[in-house]
């Protein structure tokens, strides 16, 4: 437990240093370079090694260009090159139609392609909301996330240790709980309400959001959050049941206690591109 602290302590150390970077490019690069870790962890619990770099490499610079695609220039290449990505691995299954196994093939592609979704999601955040316009609405966003993700995490570890009675999943993960989720849904919202009152405590002395926090802010907070909070849940029971797949226990060692990048952020996966949506399409119209 003091190592998972210690680790978490200087995780949140970090985030707030990349956080404070948040208007340049040294964050994009960050995210790509987290998602590419994360890209190698499924690609070793596949059962890939040297012998197939060229699956991994192929992944690089694509992850590169969309992580990084901030001009109309850049962002028109998108489309061709996904379709050569695709077509490069169908040809690889083809020359390889002995030794490369296209379960394998396809779980490590289909869940790059979640990953890179996840973190996508975060930079199209800063891209939809500049700080020019928006000031610090997107940072805000990323915190909710990140909150919603990691707070519900930590509710539902605890409420499942004391009053954990029912299952929720025991083949794909023994130990959650149909309490531990329910608590892990309410620590969401209370992470989330927590971030919003301290983020409006400072906007009345540092102007930093565009939305002023009212009752109906919190309503909406309550709704994304609870929402968010079971797809936090199914991230993770996905994420569990591919290791219960491939056989093994963490998906690296990158983090002391906590495992690997996808160990740490399987909750954020479905949750980050979930709330970028919502902010995309509702939470200025019905949050105002």
């Amino acid at each position: 437990m003091k190592t998972r602290i210690l680790t978490a302590a200087v995780g949140l150390c970090i985030l707030a240093v990349v956080l404070a970077f948040f208007d340049t490019i040294l964050f994009d690069l960050v995210l790509a370079l987290i998602c590419l870790i994360g890209m190698h962890e499924v690609y070793s619990a596949m059962g890939f090694g040297r012998r197939q770099w060229y699956l991994y490499a192929a992944a690089v610079p694509y992850t590169l260009l969309i992580m990084l695609s901030s001009s109309e220039a850049v962002r028109a290449l998108v489309l061709p090159i996904s379709f050569l990505v695709v077509l490069y691995y169908n040809i690889c299954l083809i020359a390889q139609h002995n030794t490369l196994d296209f379960g394998r093939l396809a779980g490590f592609v289909y869940f790059s392609g979640v990953i890179l979704f996840c973190f996508y999601s975060l930079v199209h955040l800063k891209r939809v909301l500049p700080a020019a316009a928006y000031g610090s609405d997107a940072v805000y966003f990323i915190l909710l996330i990140l909150g919603f993700a990691w707070g519900g995490d930590t509710a539902a570890y605890f409420a499942g240790r004391a009053f954990g009675r029912h299952k929720l999943a025991p083949v794909v993960s023994p130990h959650k709980t149909v309490e531990g989720a329910a608590g892990g849904i309410l620590g969401s919202i209370a992470v989330g309400a927590a971030i919003t009152f301290v983020y409006s405590l400072l906007d009345r002395r540092f102007p930093l959001l565009t939305v002023t926090v009212t009752p109906r802010h919190y309503l909406v907070l309550l709704a994304v959050g609870a929402v968010a909070s079971v797809l936090g849940i199914l991230g993770d029971l996905f994420a569990s049941a591919v290791k219960r797949q491939v056989g093994i226990k963490d998906y690296g060692t990158i983090f002391p206690g906590h495992g690997g990048i996808l160990d740490r952020f399987d909750s954020v996966m479905f949750i980050a591109p979930f709330v970028s949506i919502a902010v995309r399409y509702f939470f200025y119209l019905f949050a105002r």
